[in-house]
């Protein structure tokens, strides 16, 4: 028996088209005001959880690694040794490293900074600037800026950051002798 209209290829074919329609739609979608990769981050206040603050424009001369999370963020949380450690063996001689919490309770960032032990500097995002202009519409997020201040790469999802991928990609990226 022939169906008149459309036929069940056509209509999967069809479901399939809007499910890569709407896929690749939230894919390319970003945060307000975000910077591209190739583009020149612009100069923004880096609030500290503990300390002093600081100016996005005090890390350059130095590559740098940006780390955007939250405490109530699992695989944020699950990746912070691994940056820690990639920091521990590159940061000094080649590239700087931050981090930018976007938790609403400061409190809790701070208490999370002091829990994993990490020795760089980590800052908290007031008012969304910073996860804006990053394209951290999920997390976590990391991006490479090279030392004039220009994005080279934006990762998202947690990563084993001291694992061999991760170090060639980094090394890479800013041009450093592998370890």
């Amino acid at each position: 028996m022939r169906r008149k209209g459309w036929g069940f290829l056509s209509m999967k074919a069809l479901v399939i088209g809007l499910c890569v329609m709407q896929f690749a739609g939230s894919a390319a979608a970003g945060t307000p005001g975000e910077i591209p990769v190739g583009a020149l981050l612009p100069e923004a206040q880096l609030n500290a959880l503990v300390g002093g603050a600081a100016k996005l424009s005090s890390f350059r001369g130095k590559p740098l690694l940006i780390n955007v999370w939250a405490s109530w963020c699992g695989p944020c949380r699950a990746e912070m040794g691994s940056i820690e450690r990639l920091y521990q063996r590159y940061g000094s001689k080649g590239f700087n490293v931050v981090g930018i919490s976007t938790d609403d309770d400061q409190a809790a960032a701070a208490k999370f900074v002091k829990i994993s032990g990490v020795s760089f500097p980590n800052y908290i995002d007031r008012n969304l600037v910073l996860e804006n202009m990053l394209g951290a519409n999920r997390l976590p997020l990391t991006v490479l800026v090279d030392g004039e201040g220009r994005v080279i790469k934006k990762i998202a999802g947690s990563r084993a950051w001291d694992g061999p991928e991760a170090i060639n990609l980094v090394t890479q990226a800013f041009r450093l002798k592998a370890q």
